[in-house]
């Protein structure tokens, strides 16, 4: 992977001139225009945040790009902080500093868990359509990693792509065929794309799927985004360095989210690369990765069925047959795990609802016991 100096410019952000609104090609529609009318009617202007740094951000603005400061828009909840995405309305030239005032509501955003032991969440982008989840192909396939981004991702609102990045390294075609089937089992209902950005392949597909609305590039240090980002751009607008031959692991060459216009129409938001990807509220998502299994829980004979042991549990019968793989079954119950914890530290009422199961299941896990020591006198 070669090495360059670039990064996004204001120049390189910029509408084209010859467009009628000139914030058009960054996703501006009659809907968030209704959003905007109060205010207009203050004389404040729109605009789409390109990239937060320390309590200011670039933001593009009929005007253009201009540097705004953020200090009204640092509320105490973290999910309400502003991101990389957001429409916001923003003071008329005039002012130093100009200040961003509010933001308009979020159609969908992208939240993760922070790596700390509290439950914050972490907004990584916001009013995203397509999120592509890039798995390098570099090193071994992690299907359960594959599956928890595709969680968050169908949780944010967005509709997932999954990537499979540097598919040069995998010369044999078979072989490669097969690792796609892999991803694919992964992500059902989810398109599986191998690209390559040293041969191009890939990338006119993967540029039509993206065109025309807001994307955000998400995966580890190291999965090649900055390279994809370039490719899908025409240009050298993002840094890039080697991954370490050992682990494929890159170093954090994007160290902020920025926003950047593609040629053929829309925008791409690229995150800086993720050490971890901890789940945030996000049951409906966990449920649509693991689509199978929620169908056939609706067949077990009792409603809340762990899937466990219970008689007439159609999960267990379908690991049984081996229409169901016992990899899948593991993964589900670990996102789902996690996912209640999360939700636990912050609803008293799931809180409450968990303690009661757990000592229902250690009541029950007694009562085995002493029948099993009953059997055995």
């Amino acid at each position: 992977m070669s090495s360059s100096s670039a990064s996004p410019t204001s120049s390189s952000l910029q509408a084209s001139p010859s467009s009628p609104d000139p914030l058009a090609p960054y996703g501006w529609d009659a809907d968030w225009e209704a959003e905007f009318t109060p205010y207009a009617a203050q004389g404040l202007l729109p605009g789409r945040v390109l990239r937060v740094d320390r309590g200011q951000c670039d933001i593009v603005t009929p005007e253009g790009v201009i540097r705004a400061d953020t200090e009204f828009v640092v509320p105490r909840d973290p999910m309400k902080v502003v991101c990389t995405g957001d429409w916001a309305a923003v003071d008329p030239d005039g002012g130093d500093p100009r200040y961003v005032r509010t933001l308009l509501p979020r159609r969908t955003a992208f939240v993760r868990s922070t790596s700390s032991k509290r439950s914050d969440g972490q907004i990584l982008a916001a009013n995203v359509d397509v999120a592509i989840i890039a798995v390098s192909l570099a090193v071994e396939l992690d299907l359960g990693r594959i599956e928890r981004f595709l969680a968050l991702a169908w949780e944010s609102g967005a509709q997932p792509v999954v990537v499979l990045t540097k598919a040069d390294l995998v010369p044999d075609v078979t072989g490669l065929s097969y690792l796609v089937e892999d991803a694919q089992t992964a992500a059902p209902g989810v398109q599986v794309l191998p690209v390559s950005a040293t041969t191009g392949e890939g990338i006119e597909i993967l540029a039509a799927l993206v065109s025309g609305g807001t994307s955000v590039l998400l995966g580890l240090s190291g999965a090649g985004k900055s390279t994809l980002a370039n490719a899908l751009v025409g240009e050298d607008v993002m840094d890039v360095r080697a991954a370490r031959d050992v682990d494929g692991k890159g170093r954090h060459t994007t160290t902020t989210r920025n926003l950047l216009v593609l040629p053929d129409g829309g925008v791409l938001i690229d995150t800086p690369g993720l050490r971890g990807v901890g789940l945030f509220d996000a049951g409906s998502g966990v449920g649509q990765v693991f689509s199978e299994i929620e169908e056939l829980a609706a067949d077990c004979r009792f409603q809340d069925c762990a899937h466990t042991a219970e008689p007439g549990c159609a999960v267990l019968a379908a690991l049984e047959d081996g229409s169901l793989p016992e990899r899948r079954l593991d993964s589900y119950r670990k996102l789902i795990r996690e996912n209640q914890r999360i939700v636990a530290k912050t609803d008293a009422r799931v809180r409450a609802d968990l303690r009661r199961e757990w000592k229902l299941r250690g009541a029950q896990g007694k009562a085995a016991m002493e029948a099993k020591r009953g059997r055995m006198r």
